[in-house]
């Protein structure tokens, strides 16, 4: 063989090599997403305010009467209408159609579908504060035409389906199905800070069992595996707000190893998660596990009221007093601690003493209306619920100190103080700024390992300056069974805790974020 003929093979030998690796590396490539951080304002918690009268309705009705989702199972109450995204901070940016139509969104593992404000929003006022998608100018969009709506807290946005290209990164997903939002009623829209939604939920939970546009990544061959992780970055001297990266993790954005858990129920990223502990000392409540989801739509941990209860008087925080509750231990505080030290079960006390009723798992209210009852009769049953969950977190309460071994008129006393510390109906609670360094660490168990939460990452505060408020990070929100109670692991959490979401190995991994 003559030497140019050896440079020859030699020359496309080198070439194929470099088109091999180039096409490995590009194969294993990790996409990544930019977030942007904004800041809790003042105008973001007035407008939670003023939504909360209405939001109280809805939420009030998930709680007794298990609203069905879009899909119609009874058995798996929305969490999508109890997300309040007034508090959500981090963004980032897509593009849709071609070329590119730019939109702020949310990436919120707790909801499923695509969505942002259309041109043909004309009489919401929300749309004219934001980016709004124009059909007309795309080259690759599709008619679908269907209707849809999600429920909010206050409304629903509604709209109607249709496909377009999905710049996600620098990847581009071919034919997405989204809903172009022609109705946004309510405050929350109008000053919030982002243009739409994108879910990175299951299908199982998608508005008209829409493909999310994670799913239509992987089936395309965009990424290499079907994993999804984010860092947050709650440092707020420093620009980034963090990173979302699809196809896999980046090892700068954490530090040990990731405990994993599996994902119990496909929908939302929920998992089984261990006891809730304050300042080190159990709080007896999730003893058995209870359900938990990695929410990245939702800046605050949000948890039974019973709980959370516990976790606002260790850290002072001033929530609203519950009469009813104060009511119940003066009457059966006595009755409910002598059943307790004679070991009677638990969740059966409450049915056992009258105000509730034992369905076989847990106590449910006996307020049951009838049809002479009318107005007055909805009233009275109003207040027997009140005094059936009452009855439920003094047991919890009660019990938690019997374990401790304290006497009777310091478990009275607690209890009745806990009585003052009752979140506010919107369930959250306000705290003092300058006590935050004698706060206790609070403590999540999951996979067998401890997380700690300490009070520098679990308040948050709003504003600056003589003006600034801080808030309790813990949030109260009362799911019903069977989907609840249910834990929701917001941004309070991912942010001290680099979050994997693997859907290949069905799984959820944390790590101690870089």
């Amino acid at each position: 063989m003559g030497s140019s003929l050896k440079a020859v093979v030699l020359s496309v030998f080198l070439s194929t090599l470099l088109f091999t690796l180039v096409t490995s590396a590009s194969n294993n490539r990790l996409v990544r997403i930019g977030l942007k951080k904004i800041k809790l304002d003042q105008n973001n918690r007035l407008a939670a305010r003023l939504e909360s009268k209405e939001a109280q309705a809805v939420r009030a009705s998930v709680r007794k009467y298990h609203i069905r989702n879009s899909l119609g199972d009874s058995d798996k109450t929305d969490i999508v209408p109890l997300k309040n995204y007034l508090d959500a901070q981090y963004f980032g940016e897509i593009g849709i159609g071609t070329p590119p139509q730019i939109f702020t969104v949310i990436f919120d593992t707790g909801s499923s579908n695509l969505w942002v404000p259309s041109d043909k929003c004309f009489l919401s006022l929300a749309c004219y504060f934001h980016s709004k998608y124009k059909s007309s100018e795309s080259k690759t969009y599709k008619k679908n035409g269907t209707s849809a709506a999600i429920q909010y807290g206050s409304g629903a946005i509604s709209g109607f389906f249709s496909y377009d290209d999905v710049k996600v990164g620098d990847l581009v997903v071919k034919s997405q199905e989204f809903i172009e939002a022609t109705r946004e009623p309510g405050v929350t829209f109008l000053v919030a800070k982002f243009d739409g939604l994108l879910g990175l939920g299951f299908q199982e939970i998608s508005v008209g069992n829409a493909t999310p546009l994670w799913y239509n990544m992987v089936e395309q061959g965009l990424i290499k595996e079907p994993v999804f992780s984010f860092w947050l970055n709650r440092k707020t001297e420093e620009e980034a707000g963090g990173e979302l990266v699809f196809g896999g993790v980046d090892p700068n954005h954490f530090k040990g190893e990731h405990t994993f858990v599996p994902v119990t129920r496909k929908g939302y990223w929920q998992f089984d998660m261990g006891d809730v502990l304050i300042g080190g000392k159990p709080t007896g409540y999730c003893t058995g596990s209870c359900a938990a989801i990695a929410d990245s739509g939702t800046s605050l941990m949000a948890g039974p009221t019973t709980v959370i209860t516990m976790i606002n008087q260790a850290i002072g925080a001033n929530g609203v007093a519950s009469q009813e509750c104060k009511a119940v231990v003066e009457q059966y505080g006595q009755t409910i601690i002598d059943l307790l030290v004679a070991e009677a079960n638990p969740k059966k006390i409450c049915s056992q003493i009258g105000l509730c009723t034992f369905d076989g798992a847990r106590g449910v209210s006996i307020g049951i209306e009838s049809v002479v009852e009318g107005n007055s009769g909805k009233a009275s049953s109003g207040i027997r619920d009140a005094m059936c969950s009452s009855c439920e977190m003094a047991v919890v309460w009660m019990q938690s100190q019997l374990k401790q071994n304290r006497t009777l008129d310091y478990v009275l006393t607690y209890v009745n103080e806990l009585c003052d510390r009752v979140p506010s109906p919107m369930g959250e609670s306000s705290v003092d700024c300058g006590n935050i360094s004698n706060m206790p660490t609070v403590s999540f168990t999951i996979g067998g390992k401890v997380f700690d939460l300490s009070p520098q990452e679990y308040i948050l505060k709003v504003g600056e300056g003589p003006t600034a408020q801080c808030i309790s990070g813990f949030m109260a929100m009362d799911i019903p069974p069977p989907r609840g109670p249910l834990w929701i692991l917001g941004d309070v959490f991912m942010g001290p805790y680099h979050t994997i979401f693997d859907a290949g190995k069905l799984r959820v991994g944390f790590a101690e974020a870089a």
